[in-house]
């Protein structure tokens, strides 16, 4: 996990409706020769490791195209094996474990060069409106929060801190990027001192993407893992991006309970009940900005004290 500061996809071009076509095309994986082989592009630019979203949407994008459209994808779950290279497309093999009458199955194999870095197995379900008559319904209220209007964009945020950052960090930060975020708490990054083990961020995708509700279950993969793992370091403390502590996910599970566009603020209410062992877990919820809880996810990373 890297921080979602750095972490989504930037670009060099200032207008938005470019730099969220270059997260469509990063996240649209390309079927190869033979049987449910696809082919996920490197980031541009792109520099050391992949950031661990996009590989779960890439995957998610794999198998999604392997399954009708009438059946979307109503969990994940994955292992990274090891880091990924920025340096080379990854590799997808999807295999068709299930087609039933209402359930369909997936595994997916992520591999750069012959090593895999990255397992994953996706359940999808077929949706029948006649069923809905049996369905129980509820869903935990959205946390109260600052609406996304009332809080400082990231452009916003570079200026008030600009002066604590490096000339290095400062133009990294001021390149365009593909997903907006706007924290309702100070960020731990900057400050360093014990917080709750709780975040909440409303974020989005910087312009509109196409009508397309299975790239909307891609890009909420991708975001995902933002801001998710760190919550576990809010009460020590330390960050990784400050560099007092190393932070490396080691699985991730994602459960879609409804749909919902990428491109409109979503809230990501994130915790972490647990730490020990050098490990951390943290749960994330995410709501759509009238209050529907559409998605919510798990991950347990490693995550520890630099010597």
């Amino acid at each position: 996990m890297l921080h979602p500061l750095s972490s989504t996809l930037m670009s060099d071009s200032n207008d938005p409706a470019a730099t969220a076509a270059g997260l469509v095309r990063l996240l649209t994986v390309q079927p190869e020769a033979g049987a449910d082989l696809f082919t996920g592009p490197r980031k541009p630019g792109g520099v050391g490791r992949v950031f661990d979203g996009q590989i779960v949407a890439q995957a998610l994008a794999a198998a999604q195209a392997t399954v009708a459209a009438d059946r979307p994808v109503h969990s994940l779950h994955a292992y990274f094996l090891r880091p990924g290279s920025e340096d080379a497309d990854t590799r997808y093999t999807v295999m068709r474990d299930l087609d039933g009458g209402n359930f369909a199955n997936r595994r997916v194999v992520a591999s750069q060069g012959d090593a895999p870095i990255f397992t994953m197995t996706a359940s999808f379900h077929r949706r029948s409106e006649a069923g809905e008559s049996l369905a129980l319904q509820h869903g935990l209220p959205m946390p109260s929060v600052p609406s996304p209007d009332d809080l400082p964009s990231e452009a916003d945020l570079l200026t008030i801190y600009a002066d604590r950052l490096s000339e290095q960090r400062r133009a990294l930060l001021s390149r365009p990027r593909a997903i907006e975020m706007r924290p309702a708490e100070p960020l731990n990054w900057l400050r360093e001192t014990p917080a709750e083990p709780v975040a909440h961020t409303w974020l989005r995708c910087v312009a509109p993407l196409p009508d397309d509700p299975a790239l909307h279950r891609a890009v909420i993969a991708y975001v995902s893992d933002m801001t998710l793992l760190g919550t576990s370091l809010l009460p020590h403390g330390i960050s990784g991006k400050a560099g007092s502590a190393q932070v490396a996910s080691l699985d991730h599970a994602l459960w879609f309970h409804a749909d919902a566009r990428a491109d409109q603020w979503l809230l990501y209410a994130c915790d972490s009940p647990w730490a020990g062992n050098m490990r951390g877990f943290s749960r994330g919820r995410i709501f759509t900005q009238d209050g529907r809880l559409v998605a919510q996810t798990a991950q347990e990373g490693l995550v520890r004290r630099r010597a």
